[in-house]
């Protein structure tokens, strides 16, 4: 178990100025170029080109296709650990690890849309689907040595507020990259827009050349002592390692990304257009197409694990390295957890469980009796302004109050925000409560969110730093995504059992004041009164509080029992290790 030092006195607790000049230092600038540079290629190479092909005449079926590109940004953990282990030549040695990878992949970012800007999707659409891919992949790794270069280039104070400045760049970019192209396309031409788009990435060039090296990265040396080199039997048994681990990309992928496309695709190829049409339905299928994603998941994971897997009693080196690179970054994790992983893990799952179940939120406001234009001005427009408060409000909490401290305050916030809508669902269409239990909850999502990135990237240890933050950051959502699926059916079915009578009938009287608009549209839909529909949403709504009980649980537990992170995050390096020598 982690204790503190016996005897070591606390640091004193920063004021509130110091730890606002945290936002205004380089880094937290830097950062927030480099968020730009991340969130530009996420809606272009998808919901900003779909506009583009569908303005060509393409057909709709051929338009999703190219939501496969996305894909490689649920994908990412799999070549994370190439991302930690691999030097680029020529660049690491003057730029350090991650800013040589962060170069590379932005490059490449910048070169796939420059060539998809050249492009016709009338004449070209094979070059330009497989462009997007390029542009997904080398986003999703700039993405995995970002997040690497943000942890590894400062303390834990200063987590929050680059967490903080790495979400303000990353949103202002979807906001570019979903309205400039089509306003741009308007003007001149869809070859302009993504040419200007492509010049935008110099940006977080100018972020990577201006952001300080990393102080030392760790190259963990695979063991490779007694494995004979056998070069005719090391290729065919990595070519079946890869194809099984890509089988098992495949297969995870589209499990975290919550389609199907990619397997339906593959039926098709082999004459089962029809039970890929089936596959695409189930997936999709509410509420128990989750399941399925779920499992999914688990299923793609065991082929990988499967792949890297040693064959038993006959060491090779393609099941060493393949192991190594897997397993190694789990086995430091729980190592340096020991006593505590488990509970830390289940923090991870749980601590925002309170919001990943408000997935009902839009057919809630229409419920209510708000337009949607009220619901779009406010949550598009004032919803944003407040998630990016509650985003600085994080940082913020981390550099004043320290890292556990945040995450406890965090763990409060979602819990007590989705009371606000209880409140909501009581008072009705009034304009000025949607604005306040809108900007609670977008002040409360952006504060634990920051917290929670802030504390994830607190856990990565020396040289698996893109690994494991991609293996938290992937996996965390996975436990609401089960939850939330039961929501709809969770409001129906207390409606109806308050609409019967008995005890929750008595929750009806509280709604007695409605005006008639409230819920109206929705009782013919549910065949309830507007009242028991609203005792559904009520206790929807104190359901989703009460569970969040267990993120504010485990977050005690897990703060009682774990070392407050120092400044500097990571330990001593392992004998023997790689070590890039500072700037």
């Amino acid at each position: 178990m982690n204790t503190q030092d016996a005897g070591q006195t606390p640091a004193p607790k920063p004021s509130l100025l110091s730890a606002l000049t945290v936002y205004g230092e380089r880094r937290a600038l830097i950062m927030l170029a480099l968020g730009f540079a991340s969130g530009l290629p996420n809606l272009l190479i998808f919901d900003t080109l779909s506009a583009w092909l569908r303005e060509s005449g393409l057909s709709l079926q051929v338009i999703s296709i190219f939501s496969l590109a996305t894909l490689a940004y649920s994908m990412k953990l799999l070549w994370a650990p190439l991302v930690d282990r691999t030097k680029i030549p020529w660049l690491t040695n003057r730029l350090g690890h991650r800013r040589s990878w962060m170069l590379v992949a932005q490059v490449a970012v910048m070169i796939g849309l420059w060539l998809v800007a050249g492009g016709d999707p009338v004449r070209n659409l094979g070059m330009m689907a497989l462009l997007a891919v390029l542009v997904a992949f080398a986003g999703a790794t700039q993405d995995i040595v970002i997040d690497a270069w943000r942890i590894e280039a400062a303390g834990e104070t200063r987590q929050g507020a680059l967490a903080a400045a790495y979400q303000w760049g990353y949103r202002i970019a979807i906001i570019v990259a979903g309205a400039v192209p089509l306003i741009l396309a308007q003007q001149y031409s869809w070859n302009v827009s993504y040419l200007v788009m492509a010049a935008l990435m110099l940006i977080g060039v100018a972020g990577v050349l201006g952001a300080p090296r990393e102080a030392q990265h760790i190259v963990r040396a695979i063991n490779l002592e007694g494995v004979p080199s056998r070069p005719g039997l090391e290729l065919p048994e990595w070519l079946a390692r890869l194809t099984l681990v890509l089988a098992g990309a495949v297969v995870l992928g589209s499990g975290l990304a919550g389609s199907a496309d990619i397997l339906a695709q593959g039926l098709a190829a082999i004459g089962q257009a029809g039970a890929g049409e089936g596959l695409v339905a189930a997936w999709t299928s509410r509420p128990w197409g989750v399941f399925l994603q779920v499992g999914a998941v688990l299923v793609g994971g065991g082929l990988i694990v499967l792949a890297a897997f040693p064959i038993p009693g006959f060491r090779t080196r393609p099941g060493v390295y393949l192991s190594a690179a897997l397993f190694d970054p789990f086995i430091d994790f729980f190592d340096r957890y020991r006593g505590t992983a488990a509970l830390i893990l289940a923090l991870i799952c749980l601590y925002r469980l309170a919001d990943f179940v408000l997935n009902i939120m839009t057919p809630f406001y229409l419920d209510l009796g708000f337009t949607l234009v009220e619901i779009a001005e406010v949550r598009k427009v004032f919803g944003v302004a407040m998630s990016m408060l509650g985003v600085f409000l994080g940082g913020l909490a981390v550099a004043r109050f320290g890292l556990l401290r945040a995450l406890l305050i965090g763990a409060f916030a979602g819990p007590l925000s989705n009371l606000v809508f209880a409140w909501l669902a009581i008072e009705g269409a009034w304009l000025p409560a949607l604005f306040v239990a809108i900007g609670v909850d977008n002040v409360a999502g952006g504060f634990a969110g920051t917290c929670l990135i802030a504390y994830m990237s607190s856990l990565t240890g020396q040289g698996f730093t893109a690994t494991q933050y991609a293996v938290f950051s992937s996996f965390y959502s996975l436990p609401g995504k089960l939850l939330a699926s039961q929501s709809g059916r969770i409001v129906e079915s207390t409606a109806a059992a308050a609409e019967a009578g008995g005890a929750l009938g008595a929750f009806k009287g509280l709604f007695a004041g409605l005006p008639a608009e409230a819920y109206a549209s929705a009782v013919e839909k549910s065949g309830v009164s507007a009242a028991a529909l609203g005792t559904g949403y009520l206790l929807f709504f104190i359901y989703s509080a009460l569970i969040g009980v267990v993120g504010i649980v485990l977050a005690f537990m897990v703060a009682a029992r774990q070392k407050p992170p120092e400044a500097q995050l990571f330990e001593a390096a392992p004998e023997g290790a790689s070590v890039s020598p500072p700037a």
